[in-house]
């Protein structure tokens, strides 16, 4: 099962947030859980380079199927509609496969 977590001050704002495991829905490279995941985190991140200014840190180790996402300063309102944007599709593959997608947000 995927579990991303995502970090979120008690203010509200986000911190980062971080992704592990694989779906295991199907064999590798047939995986459409994990295919859709690793889509909307992609764009996501890709989105956040190409139409903000937002600064973060990303750790990626695909051997353990692992990314940490932080971000190193609040973020302002364009990523924030793209990180919301993100949850909405993340929320959407989970309730659809809630056995392979788990959801998770962790007040820090």
């Amino acid at each position: 099962m995927t579990k991303i977590t995502f970090y979120q001050g008690v203010d509200g704002s986000f911190h980062g947030f971080h992704s592990q495991d694989h779906a295991g829905y199907s064999a590798e490279g047939q995986d459409i859980v994990c295919a859709a995941v690793s889509a909307l985190v992609i764009n996501f991140v890709n989105s956040l380079d190409e139409l903000t200014d937002d600064h973060y840190q990303i750790d990626v180790n695909q051997e353990n199927a692992e990314i940490d996402v932080v971000f190193t300063e609040e973020l302002s309102h364009d990523g924030s509609l793209l990180l919301r944007s993100l949850i909405l599709g993340l929320t959407s593959v989970e309730e659809e496969h809630e056995q392979y997608l788990d959801v998770i947000f962790k007040e820090v």
